[in-house]
């Protein structure tokens, strides 16, 4: 009669130790931030482009800006962490004119109205 207790405590460790499991890799996902794997960092130094137009509003988008914030803009919460990074900080970019840059740039699938940090894409 003890075996087979033993064997239900056994099936019902390993049951639970497998919903634990997946619970655990499906929870994974969210380990990753709004760029999913991709560190914020270098994405940063992807825009590099950029730089002088995110500095100034009226200063001209170069077209090889515009077609790295053409790939950007399709994540707007990624581009809003890269446009608030520390890389793009000691690059001298300002995000609330930074955010301009897809409008200045004649993208129509911007993510106009997304509110990054206290600015609003146009």
């Amino acid at each position: 009669m003890e075996t087979p207790v033993k064997y239900m405590f056994l099936l019902a460790f390993l049951f639970s130790m497998t919903i634990a499991g997946l619970n655990g890799v499906v929870g994974t996902g969210y380990y990753y931030g709004p760029c999913g794997k991709h560190d914020i960092e270098k994405e940063a130094e992807k825009l590099e482009p950029c730089a002088y137009a995110a500095q100034h509003r009226r200063a001209p988008v170069s077209e090889q800006c515009c077609t790295v914030m053409e790939k950007k803009v399709k994540n707007p919460a990624c581009l809003c962490a890269v446009l608030f990074s520390q890389t793009a900080y000691n690059a001298g970019v300002r995000p609330e004119i930074a955010v301009s840059i897809p409008k200045r740039c004649n993208i129509a699938d911007r993510p106009v109205g997304y509110k990054c940090g206290g600015t609003t894409f146009q």
